[in-house]
């Protein structure tokens, strides 16, 4: 199985991550296929190829990626059921290099992944361990803790306009954070590095600190004024996720904030691959340009 990597399909273009992941590789020169379902109106730049998809059909999946040298999965959450078609097409035609949709929390914490939203994530990863280890297909997961840009914007790690934070268990547990533009960047550079990457997960961030050092971060951006905070518990935040799931109700975000925020979930990366794959550590100066740019 030759390593060199040229031919890039993505599934989930246009979702959070798709269009930022997209526009990297093409700017890093790699022959990109976007899959589309049917009926889809997106448009795309005149370099792109477009493969119209249905994930309930083999064919049409192993049409789409013949020839490819790798897969990309940026879907959400909604998508993730439909990896596993997607992995068995590549696996069919010969692709050499799956990159799942990860892009969350450590991808092997088998606490997290025991979480209910999270397991479609870990079923797609088992199933390429296995085609791994049987010499089908090479992975990589990444790693990236959650998205920057979206736990400011949303205020999910802090609400910047409104001057407020929730200090989960404290605030004191440091937390591995990369934005969408340096994740972007690290889908590419695991297929410039395919065999430094080859079956295994890796790890980056922009950023690695607590909930406190983040205010004090975002004080130096608006001013200390006017801030509240409160104190809330994980463990009684992943009751209510499960009781509001018993009830037929949607608790992901609520098992995601455990997952990000409490302990022994893996979203503080001591080791990372920022060296190999270029990803930048910011400053403080640096955080603060990015949080202005939520702050109004």
């Amino acid at each position: 199985m030759s390593s060199s990597i040229t031919k890039v399909a993505i599934a989930g273009a246009t979702g959070n991550l798709g269009p930022s992941v997209l526009k990297q590789l093409l700017e890093d020169g790699f022959k990109v296929t976007v899959l589309t379902r049917k009926g889809a109106t997106h448009t795309f730049p005149p370099s792109v190829t477009t493969a119209e998809i249905d994930y309930n059909s083999p064919e049409s999946l192993e049409k789409a990626l013949s020839g490819q040298d790798a897969v990309v999965s940026t879907v959400g959450f909604g998508g993730l059921s439909y990896q596993p078609s997607l992995v068995q097409a590549a696996v069919k035609v010969g692709v050499k290099r799956f990159i799942p949709s990860e892009f969350g929390g450590d991808a092997e914490n088998e606490k997290t992944a025991s979480l209910p939203p999270l397991h479609a994530k870990k079923a797609v990863t088992d199933l390429l361990k296995k085609e791994a280890a049987a010499g089908s297909i090479t992975y990589t997961s990444i790693s990236t803790g959650p998205f920057l840009d979206m736990a400011v914007q949303y205020g999910i790690a802090i609400n910047v306009k409104g001057r407020k934070i929730t200090l989960w268990d404290g605030g004191d547990r440091p937390i591995s954070m990369t934005t969408i533009a340096y994740i972007a960047k690290a889908v590419s550079e695991v297929l410039k590095h395919p065999e430094e990457t080859k079956n295994r997960n890796v790890h980056v961030h922009n950023v690695n600190l607590t909930l406190k050092e983040l205010l004090e971060q975002a004080k130096k951006v608006v001013g200390p004024e006017g801030w509240t905070s409160e104190v809330k518990s994980t463990e009684e935040n992943l009751k209510h996720a499960y009781a509001e799931l018993e009830k037929g109700g949607n608790a992901t975000m609520q098992f995601l904030v455990t997952a990000i925020f409490g302990e022994g979930y893996g979203s503080d990366f001591k080791n990372v691959d920022n060296k190999l794959l270029g990803i930048k550590e910011f400053t403080g100066e640096e955080l603060q340009d990015h949080i202005k740019r939520f702050a109004n």
